[in-house]
């Protein structure tokens, strides 16, 4: 580029034909920074359902997951890859397909559909940019230099309430669960208008709440209680192979990972495990998986530890790429060998188990493992009774709190011989194997089938014989479960309800409302707020869906599980009028008719003789 020389307005001296003129250059202007590509990710294998995409509008305020996918895939016999729900009762929603013609299939089935009263709206949909990628280039200056938010240590972000003294904690989370209450109490006074009259009876009792509010139970271990963890695997800020936590989320713009040395909650054992593995990846010829780039191994460290006979299970997470069979045998082997080491033994490794972690197929809900080495499960004890532990069965991650979790069910329950104990969602049959000595029978339900086994084989262990456990989605098999039960009349049914941190289907809440005899309910949630809904619902008035009773909360009790982190259990009982049998109705039926007829004939009208013809006829 040229720049015009810089003369003097007026000269001391006339400069001579052989000076030269000075020419000062102009600085040169600086380009900005090249954004990165934010729809690159669109060319990795595995990730181009995303081109063919579609928007679902007009929606009904209340639909979950699975009715979406049933209307989808079942109804209206589409093949769709990824349904994309951006919040609870969101009036539009993403579906991707596998191509093109897929696409304009599932548009012409949807747009017009009706679908609870709702008349659905279809369209394309444009693919969503990569979240870190558009993060940096909004956070990237114009010198080039990337801004990021100011992040937390993973200290804050993973235990926030570790600064505070425990009690501090429990005096914080009884407050957290008097809002949670409130809030129940707000929401089934805006839904259900014919409660309102009960909300603010019970509200005057209950200092303002719509049933009583009990003390926390604290956790008896409060440091190093958690006894599974899953860490990530990736790089730290000065790209470092570590095994860890990530410090923040993906959108965010974070995909360091750092060392859990310093939390709180963690067991020595367990950092043990993570440090050991973690020698292993650095060392390996394999690279740590990118979520950024979708290329690299390893992903993920399952581990498991044993309170009761301090057995460490292991569970290595692997992207296997384009690796073929061979390499994979080879990289098995060589984990093997690491984690029977002596220092292996030290910890207490006691089980090696493979998992290949790639996208999931259609139909499938699990990344599947593969046993390595040692035992198949490890024992954990709850309530004097042992316990075998899968890697992918759920187990409370608290084992001296689930002691105390359990009993309270328990003791809210109020059981007897007599009793017959619906555990929905029963995962490893740990709370209903609780309860077979203080009630008739247990007849569980839970969808991981290698749950269910699980549950199976810790009864026969036990020698408990009065529980039986059934795998299945509960949403179908509630009602099944009451018919088995087989309630007389002198005996009573009572169900715990435990299900994942989105609470229950709407479906399961119905069958729960519909089944006679079942007058009691002990719901359990790890996450309150999300079960304010289910709640609601038990409380609803009587409908053409919801035949049964409404379900009224009579006390709430938190139990802390999570110390150092923002998190309680919250049990809370439920309880409704028992309802008259079948038999009852018939004849409290009969008796109003014969009644009716008796005052008829004592009015000795023409009416008597009417209905006198028609019993003949």
């Amino acid at each position: 580029m040229e720049a015009e020389p810089v003369i003097a307005a007026e000269p001391a001296v006339e400069a001579s034909k052989q000076e030269v003129e000075k020419v000062v250059p102009e600085e040169p202007v600086e380009s900005a920074p090249k954004k990165s590509d934010e729809f690159a990710y669109l060319d990795a294998a595995g990730f181009s359902s995303e081109r063919f995409k579609i928007e679902i509008k007009n929606l009904p305020k209340y639909y979950g997951i699975n009715e979406m996918k049933k209307l989808l895939n079942v109804k209206l016999s589409l093949a769709t890859n990824k349904i994309k729900i951006m919040r609870p009762g969101c009036p539009f929603l993403f579906v991707c397909f596998r191509d093109d013609a897929e696409r304009q299939a599932a548009i012409k089935a949807i747009d017009g559909y009706t679908w609870k009263g709702k008349k659905l709206q279809a369209l394309e949909a444009k693919p969503s940019p990569d979240p870190l990628v558009k993060r940096r280039n909004e956070s990237t200056k114009p010198d080039g230099v990337v801004t990021v938010k100011k992040r937390r240590t993973l200290e804050e972000s993973v235990t926030a309430l570790a600064y505070l003294s425990y009690e501090d904690q429990l005096k914080q989370k009884q407050s957290e669960m008097h809002n949670v209450l409130k809030g129940f109490g707000d929401e089934v006074w805006k839904s259900c208008p014919t409660m309102r009259s009960y909300v603010e009876e019970m509200r005057k009792l209950n200092d303002g709440l719509p049933c009583k509010l009990e003390d926390i139970r604290g956790s008896p271990q409060v440091d190093g209680y958690r006894n599974k963890c899953e860490f990530s695997i990736g790089k730290d800020g000065q790209g470092e192979v570590r095994v860890g936590f990530r410090v923040g989320s993906y959108s965010n713009g974070f995909l360091e990972v750092e060392s859990p040395d310093k939390l709180k909650h963690i067991s020595e054992k367990m950092k043990s495990t993570v440090k050991l593995f973690e020698e292993f990846v650095q060392k390996s010829e394999y690279e740590v998986y990118s979520p950024e780039t979708y290329k690299g191994y390893f992903r993920q460290l399952t581990v498991r530890t044993s309170n009761a006979t301090g057995q460490v299970m292991v569970v290595i997470g692997i992207h296997p790429q384009e690796l073929g069979e061979e390499k994979l045998s080879e990289l098995r082997s060589s984990l093997v060998s690491w984690f029977t080491s002596e220092k292996a033994k030290e910890i207490g490794i006691s089980s090696i188990y493979f998992q290949t972690i790639e996208k999931f197929k259609s139909g499938q809900n699990a990344h599947p493992t593969t046993h390595l080495w040692g035992e198949t499960h490890i024992i954990e004890e709850i309530h004097g009774l042992k316990f075998r532990v899968s890697p992918q069965a759920f187990f409370q991650i608290n084992t001296p709190s689930a002691e105390i979790l359990y009993q309270t069910a328990i003791d809210l329950a109020g059981t007897t011989k007599q009793t017959s104990i619906l555990d929905i969602c029963c995962g490893t049959g740990t709370i209903g194997l609780c309860f077979a000595k203080h009630c008739k029978q247990v007849l569980g339900v839970e969808i991981v089938a290698e749950a269910i086994a699980d549950a199976t084989h810790n009864a026969k262990e036990n020698g408990i014989e009065n529980c039986k456990f059934y795998t299945g989605n509960a949403d179908d098999l509630i009602t099944s479960l009451v018919r088995n039960a087989n309630v007389q009349k002198d005996e009573d049914l009572v169900a715990i309800v435990d299900p994942p941190r989105a609470g229950l289907h709407i479906r399961s809440i119905t069958q729960l409302r519909n089944a006679r005899g079942l007058n009691r309910l002990i719901y359990v949630s790890c996450s309150p707020q999300s079960a304010v809904k289910n709640w609601a619902d038990l409380m609803r008035p009587r409908s053409k869906v919801m035949r049964g009773g409404p379900f009224m909360p009579k006390r709430a009790i938190p139990v802390d599980l999570f110390p150092h982190t923002p998190h309680a259990e919250l049990i809370v009982l439920f309880e409704r009028e028992p309802e008259q049998d079948e038999e009852e109705e018939e004849q409290a039926e009969q008796k109003k008719d014969e009644t009716e007829k008796v005052e008829g004939k004592v009015e000795g009208g023409d009416e008597a003789a009417e209905v006198a013809a028609e019993e003949k006829v």
